[in-house]
């Protein structure tokens, strides 16, 4: 077992290191032993993966099957992301921040939909501390009552009533409600309203985890280490932790399915509206399509170049500069959204709306150039390409890719389906969006922002 005797000597080892030893440690200007591709395997029944990219830091995340879309009751992924790095069996808060901040270590944990992260940051030498730390967590958290009232459900509520404050994330989590009903369609923070008291304490909460934190259910994943050298330790400080969930749960387990429709919330701090269709899932999924990704960026809203409007459609065609437009491919393990988003005034958001429903009805007659879907292309590619290599997207992609079905997310492959696209294709993804249901959100002055049908959309 890797122990340390104090987090003062622990501080003292890394500082000889660097002095005595420089040459030892790769430089950022280095060259990596390993692919940009993630190298994926299993330890103890444990799915890992790592990227030896160059430079002197480790990104190490533990990425759990535990998002809203599976939580059985309200708020369990939030109080158990909040749980994260408390005592252990061995170790308590104290003892983990102090040796942390002595290493010179980064925590995190946060959520998506479907993922619950915990996140290190770290120097390259500290990875078995920081795998050691992990298995803990994952075997031996402790979720005392106490701690839950003084420190974890105040952070709960504070994030509820930040949700509530943001139309456009009321917007984005409507539109994903009116999308897939339950799993994928649980708001990633509940509103106030929802009496997640009700359901929430640390001894439920501690139940959650014991599902979450089972070998089956998570993946170890590294950037910035060797793939043999995360290997032994994982397989050296996994062992404690359970080979299957206490329960089998079938929340969110389920294929998720598409409806539609449109949802109108009165807000009188801001207006927002999202405009959202069926999308396509991770390129880990059975549903991947890549021209839904080309279509994104074609619609667009935001411009990549700064004092410009850009090439996207919608980035010339919102109704004033004042009037924020995003188009997103959100991918999900099995299923995906591809929605825009508008804020801002309230009569130019529903000049906007009608102007991004106008585009697709465009897009799908194939009234385009050629040279705005190849530039679409190019900006789809390039999104990826970036996504795939930021330490932290990377990481949560390729976890979730082994936790849902069992692969890594290479995004040489994504670019390379990316460059197959046809102009044709794209035509054909725009159309099919005008005839499937969308799931049109409304948020603030309903007076002035309009309906689904009077955009001519179908719900």
């Amino acid at each position: 077992m890797f122990t340390r005797s104090t987090a003062c000597r622990s501080a003292q080892r890394v500082a000889r290191q660097q002095a005595v030893r420089p040459a030892q440690r790769r430089g950022l200007a280095a060259p990596a032993s390993g692919s940009f591709q993630y190298q994926s395997g299993d330890a103890q029944g444990v799915k890992f993966a790592s990227r030896d990219l160059a430079g002197p830091t480790t990104t190490l995340a533990l990425v759990a099957k535990a998002g809203t879309r599976y939580q059985p009751l309200p708020g369990l992924t939030e109080g158990l992301q909040n749980f994260a790095f408390r005592s252990t069996e061995r170790r308590s808060t104290l003892r983990i921040v102090r040796e942390s901040e002595l290493l010179g270590a980064e925590l995190n944990s946060y959520h998506t939909r479907e993922n619950l992260v915990l996140e290190a940051k770290f120097l390259r030498d500290d990875l078995p501390y920081f795998v050691e730390l992990f298995g803990e967590v994952a075997a031996s958290t402790k979720y005392l009552p106490h701690v839950y009232l003084e420190e974890v459900l105040p952070l709960i509520q504070f994030a509820h009533k930040r949700f509530l404050a943001n139309p456009l994330d009321m917007a984005i989590n409507s539109a994903h409600s009116l999308a897939f009903h339950r799993g994928l369609g649980v708001p990633t923070a509940s509103a106030s309203s929802t009496p997640y008291t009700k359901y929430l304490e640390a001894d439920t909460i501690e139940w959650f985890s014991k599902i979450a934190y089972a070998k089956p259910n998570f993946a170890v994943v590294a950037n910035g280490a060797e793939h043999g050298e995360l290997s032994k330790w994982v397989n050296e400080f996994f062992g404690g932790v359970p080979a299957s969930p206490l329960e089998e749960l079938t929340t969110g387990t389920e294929q998720s399915k598409y409806y539609g429709g449109q949802e109108r919330i009165a807000h009188d701090g801001a207006n927002a509206m999202a405009i959202a269709f069926p999308g396509s899932s991770s390129f880990t999924g059975k549903f991947y399509k890549p021209e839904l990704a080309v279509l994104g960026s074609l619609l667009g809203g935001q411009s990549s170049i700064k004092w410009s409007s850009g090439f996207s459609l919608l980035g010339n065609a919102k109704a004033s500069p004042g009037t924020q437009v995003k188009t997103t491919s959100a991918i999900y393990s099995d299923a995906g959204l591809l929605y825009t988003t508008i804020t801002g005034n309230a009569a130019n958001v529903a000049k906007t709306a009608y102007s991004a429903v106008e585009l697709i009805q465009k897009i799908a007659s194939g009234d385009i150039s050629a040279e705005d879907i190849q530039k679409a292309k190019a900006a789809a590619k390039f999104k990826e390409l970036e996504n795939g290599q930021d330490v932290k997207a990377g990481l949560v992609l390729t976890g979730s890719g082994l936790v849902h079905n069992t692969k890594a997310y290479q995004i040489d492959e994504v670019a390379k389906a990316i460059d197959g696209v046809t102009d044709a294709a794209v035509k054909s993804a725009a159309k099919s969006l005008l005839e499937n249901k969308a799931s049109v959100s409304a948020v603030g002055d309903l007076f002035v922002l309009p309906y689904a049908e009077d955009l001519g959309l179908k719900v």
